[in-house]
């Protein structure tokens, strides 16, 4: 090489050096690095790193010879300010030759031979080549292992807050929790999953967060549960009142849809009625159940009793007022009808066809059903139509 290409080649040997030292002090300072440095690993992760750190030491081993040689190669030429033919030589063979020496211990597994007794050889190009494969292997592992703590630690400082905070609220309450108890013992599987095998959580090119979500969710609802009892407790006697209040609503309403169909069976004949629910004895019994579990200090179950009364008590009183809305609305029909027939007969009237035989005998007839007790609501509607019809017939002649 000339002295012009040796200046060019020496310029570019040492912005790389300097890039790639830069690069792997980069590298080792990433915080999925040293979170894998510092971690107790195990599976996956633990399997991936080994191999990641491998390839990590044998990389600094090829730099430090890569270094030796383009320092050998500064030096060089520092001393020789006019550098005869025998120094461009040297340095022309230091730059693009096998100059970097790979002692036989520093050789990866993989590149050895058990019939090499001598020093590999390699070029700097080789070098590089040979340390951007590596490096490239272990930022894999690095950027994989961050990502996964990275989607996963949120998610588990998630559960483990929900997880205290239903312990203190149980702390507060007294007692047992063995669903929270079991809920704890699934966090503390997940917590040493995450912490020390992160990259089992990658499917299909990414982290599976279910699981955790999934706990957080259940581990929240408990807390939840535990603060509903705690409201509960505190507020026993009013929220009993409530409840008291609405098994009272449910009687009436069911008694208000007896009281309904009484008065239907009296005025209209054989009737369609809904199914009468009679739900407030069993509503009453239950709310005196909610002092024994009070008494007997459990009050998870206290508000879960209490919330699934008040639930009953509202379904009850919708399906009361339903039965009562459809029973009346019997009696409406048959009021409708009325209405319809008598606006039919001042049409009539009108039209000076009121005292038309068929139309006073058909009005007569409709009038009777519907204003008979029990009234035939079937036959008193086909009554009207009648009525309607006749009228538009003879109306039309």
């Amino acid at each position: 090489m000339s002295l012009e290409g040796v200046e060019h080649a020496l310029r570019r040997r040492r912005d790389e050096r300097d890039r790639i030292a830069g690069d792997l002090l980069d590298l080792e300072g990433h915080d999925g690095h040293r979170l894998l440095k510092g971690a107790e690993l195990d599976g996956e992760t633990r399997r991936r790193w080994a191999e990641a750190r491998e390839r990590l030491a044998a990389l600094w081993v090829v730099f430090d010879a890569y270094r030796r040689v383009v320092d050998e190669a500064e030096r060089l030429r520092a001393a020789s300010p006019r550098p005869g033919p025998e120094t461009l030589a040297e340095l022309t063979a230091l730059l693009t030759g096998p100059s970097v020496v790979l002692k036989p211990e520093d050789v990866p597994v993989e590149r050895r031979s058990l019939v090499r007794i001598t020093a590999e050889r390699i070029t700097l190009d080789e070098a590089v080549a040979r340390m951007d494969a590596a490096y490239r292997e272990v930022a894999r592992t690095v950027a994989a292992a961050d990502e996964a703590w990275t989607a996963l630690l949120p998610r588990l400082n998630e559960a483990e807050a929900a997880r205290n905070a239903a312990e203190r609220l149980l702390a507060e309450l007294g007692g047992a929790d063995r669903e929270l108890e079991r809920l704890g013992r699934e966090l503390a599987a997940l917590r040493g999953r995450v912490r020390g095998d992160p990259l089992s959580f990658a499917v299909g090119g990414r982290i599976d967060t279910g699981p955790l979500e999934r706990l957080a969710a259940a581990l929240a609802a408990r807390r939840d549960r535990l603060e509903n009892a705690l409201r509960v407790r505190d507020g026993f006697a009013a929220r009993a009142g409530d409840l008291a209040d609405r098994v009272a609503a449910v009687r009436a309403a069911e008694e208000e849809a007896r009281a309904a169909r009484d008065r239907v069976l009296v005025r209209i004949t054989d009737p369609v009625l809904p199914h009468l629910p009679d739900q407030a004895p069993a509503l009453a019994d239950r709310l005196a159940g909610l002092t024994a579990l009070r008494d007997g200090g459990d009050w998870v179950a206290v508000a879960r009793a209490a919330d699934e009364l008040e639930r009953a008590a509202g379904d009850a009183l919708r399906q009361a007022r339903e039965a009562t809305k459809a029973i009346n609305e019997l009696l409406e029909r048959r009021d409708e009808l009325r209405g319809r027939l008598e606006a039919f007969r001042a049409k009539a009237l009108r039209q000076g066809l009121a005292e038309h035989p068929e139309l006073l005998r058909l009005f007569r007839q409709a009038h009777d059903l519907l204003w008979t007790a029990p009234c035939d609501l079937r036959q008193a509607t086909r009554a009207v139509s009648g009525y309607q019809r006749a009228l538009r017939e003879i109306g039309a002649d």
